[in-house]
């Protein structure tokens, strides 16, 4: 059975990557940072989601010599000219909480017209250090005046997606993992993958 590394230690992620992975779950085992030697991330210093999750997932692959995925979401708000972007989980401070980032972000529309907003994820997979392919997924939405909800993460508490009247955080992750910006990349990459497995005896790129 192939074994690919979901590079995150992020346990909200690894789950709806579980969820998503079901499709292939006869072929393939997802290994997480729990199963491999101790592994330190690389510096996320790239200038957009699609570069920061790569420099993730090709360094995890060359690490455990085996086909990596990684991803790199943040939160895109029009008022703000695009802002927290690729620095959504360092917007409020590095070692800020979610309730801190939601604060600011909120603090920083005060007075602003538009609250339109989208969510943005990157799908990066590496296979032995190397570069293979990226995948986007994108959902939009609006920011409420105030956090609604106790599920989710991040911003999920204000970020209500368009076509819903609930935020992330009231949806719940049933709805969240057919509908989100994660979910969408995720589709096409369990896509990609499942067609790789039907067509090759090997796990091979090249």
């Amino acid at each position: 059975m192939l074994q690919i590394l979901a590079a995150t230690s992020n346990q909200h992620k690894i789950a709806e990557f579980r969820s998503a992975f079901i499709p292939v779950q006869e072929k393939l085992q997802i290994i997480t940072f729990d199963d491999i030697p101790p592994f330190t991330m690389p510096e996320e210093n790239g200038s957009t989601f699609e570069e920061n999750a790569m420099i993730k997932a090709k360094a995890a692959s060359a690490f455990a010599d085996m086909p990596a995925f990684a991803d790199d979401s943040g939160l895109e708000v029009e008022a703000l000219d695009g802002a927290p972007g690729i620095y959504s989980a360092r917007y409020a401070g590095d070692h800020a909480t979610d309730a801190e980032r939601i604060a600011k972000l909120l603090h920083e529309l005060e007075g602003k017209g538009s609250r339109k907003a989208r969510f943005v994820c990157a799908m990066a997979l590496a296979y032995r250090g190397a570069e293979v392919k990226t995948f986007r997924g994108i959902i939009n939405g609006t920011i409420q005046t105030q956090p609604r909800g106790s599920q989710g993460f991040g911003y999920d508490p204000v970020f209500v997606p368009d076509g819903y009247e609930l935020s992330f955080a009231e949806l719940g992750a049933e709805i969240k993992e057919k509908i989100s910006h994660r979910a969408r990349a995720l589709e096409q990459l369990v896509a990609f993958i499942k067609a790789e497995l039907d067509s090759m005896d090997d796990f091979e790129f090249e």
